[in-house]
């Protein structure tokens, strides 16, 4: 088996792991009980607060933890919404698709209007674009900052000052990048993030939420008592102590990771370099570190490479998983101006920093050989329906 899906889960690391077993063992009381064992848990919960805090260079007091990127997501939209008057929201066309689903429920059910700003060919947000559709009953923006289909960085610091000049909130969903690239500097660019467990060897189910504490806004649910009365639910506390020490060890290796993913993504695409168009790469390609590459494989439909490349124990995917299973081509190509038809083409590949050279070069012989094989098929349909017609 070899796992290139990376973007859409991670295996939790030893350390995490032992950390996850540890705490559920010692620290398995809740945090909001007020015997020793509640104050013990209570205890753990706000160390790892402050410890995520200083790996994000933010204030403890403004982190929220949840059960991951969705929820993170969902409460900071509803929170920018109501935190300021006005009516109007601008996002990404090409954002994850959890941002598009909450967006429409303001639609629906408070009647917010929200505009889609478009992306360049290479994935990044159309700045100027962006700068004309802000108008004064904005409320927020949000953008992601890693996209999950092809990994292109967006400018937030361009975005930020548009932002700022406007008077407008700013939230980006930081999921694909935290731990990848440097975030040191996001949080002065922006009033909100989403960051998540699993996508940096930690466990499922964990996450956590940034909104700067000078933001006065209205709980999604109303009289809850944890996190601050921010997030509801008992605090899954074995799961957040395993998700700081991912993260820990994630921000720490962050440099060496960065190399070797560069090093796998170099040789991946080298190996690719005799399909010619055969193989096109949509986005950043080696441009960045981020652990994603989005590939279109001319005239092959993106669902069957997949399977093929999962029958031969190959394992990626065509897309962000949350929007994997609706029939349609990737928001992010189409929003990039890619055809409906060439969007269907679209695998994403990604990779862990636990993988060798000889995996990525073994990855690209098997799509060398599924994308033969679909030829070949062809070509004998081909030739079948010739001799039908003779």
């Amino acid at each position: 088996m070899k796992y290139f899906d990376y973007a859409a889960t991670c295996p939790m690391n030893e350390e995490a792991l032992q950390t996850y077993i540890k705490a559920s063992q010692e620290y398995f009381g809740n945090t909001r009980s007020v015997h020793d064992a509640g104050s013990k848990a209570d205890g753990l919960a706000e160390h790892c607060r402050k410890r995520l805090a200083e790996l994000l260079n933010v204030r403890a007091e403004g982190i929220t933890f949840t059960s991951g990127g969705t929820e993170s997501n969902l409460l900071a939209l509803y929170a920018l919404a109501h935190a300021e008057r006005g009516k109007h929201i601008v996002i990404s066309a090409g954002e994850h698709s959890s941002i598009h689903n909450i967006t429409a429920k303001l639609v629906e059910e408070e009647g917010y209007e929200v505009s889609k700003v478009g992306l360049t060919k290479e994935g990044a947000i159309d700045v100027q674009e962006l700068e004309q559709v802000v108008r004064k009953d904005t409320v927020f923006v949000s953008i992601q900052h890693v996209n999950s289909d092809i990994g292109t960085i967006q400018p937030l610091e361009s975005i930020s000052e548009i932002c700022k000049e406007n008077r407008v909130f700013l939230h980006s969903d930081c999921v694909q990048s935290f731990g990848k690239i440097d975030l040191s500097q996001v949080a002065s660019l922006v009033d909100s993030f989403s960051i998540s467990s699993h996508k940096i060897y930690g466990p499922k189910g964990v996450g956590a939420l940034y909104i700067r504490p000078s933001i006065s806004f209205t709980p999604f649910l109303p009289d809850v008592s944890h996190e601050s009365g921010v997030r509801q639910g008992t605090l899954n506390t074995p799961g957040i102590a395993a998700f700081t020490t991912s993260a820990e060890i994630s921000v720490t290796n962050m440099e060496n990771n960065q190399q070797q993913i560069t090093t796998l993504k170099k040789e991946f695409l080298n190996a690719l370099d005799d399909m010619g168009d055969s193989v096109k790469v949509v986005g950043s390609g080696l441009e960045s570190s981020v652990p994603v590459v989005g590939l279109c494989i001319q005239e092959t439909d993106g669902q069957h490479v997949m399977l093929e490349g999962n029958r031969r124990g190959y394992f990626f995917s065509t897309g962000s998983a949350c929007q994997v299973g609706n029939n349609g081509a990737p928001k992010t190509l189409l929003s990039m101006g890619v055809t409906e038809e060439e969007a269907k083409t679209f695998i994403r590949i990604s990779f862990g920093v636990d993988q060798s050279v000889d995996d990525a070069i073994g990855l690209a012989n098997c799509l060398k050989e599924v994308i033969a094989s679909g030829r070949k098929l062809y070509e004998n349909d081909a030739v079948c329906g010739d001799n039908d017609l003779a």
